[in-house]
């Protein structure tokens, strides 16, 4: 069992910039993170694995940065030039060995984003 508690996130006027982490239990292999705006479905953002492989939706693509600290067991996404449609509750999702998906998932940390 791994739990996952994110922390970072807040209300913020778009262009600016946030942190979240999200810190694990325990190590994982791969770690990611999700967003749900009300109404809409949820959205992958980027993931990372243990070997520094990172992936990113296209709608953060240069914005986003995705970052882990093996030895502290937590994701980063440090998000820039936030816009409106950034607002969302963004979850942090793990997979504790290689041949696993995401089967954990933390409760989320909300992100407003206004003009």
């Amino acid at each position: 069992e791994v739990q996952l508690v994110e922390s970072g996130g807040g209300s913020v006027q778009a262009g600016g910039s946030l942190r979240l982490s999200c810190t694990a239990s325990r190590y994982c292999y791969r770690m990611a993170w999700f967003r749900q705006a009300p109404g809409k479905e949820r959205e992958f953002v980027s993931a990372i694995t243990s070997g520094r492989r990172t992936i990113y939706g296209d709608s953060v693509k240069g914005r986003f940065t995705i970052s882990k600290d093996n030895a502290k067991n937590t994701l980063y996404l440090q998000m820039n030039s936030l816009i409106i449609e950034d607002t969302a509750m963004y979850y942090c999702a793990a997979g504790v060995d290689p041949e696993d998906g995401y089967n954990y998932w933390g409760k989320g940390t909300q992100v407003t984003v206004s003009s």
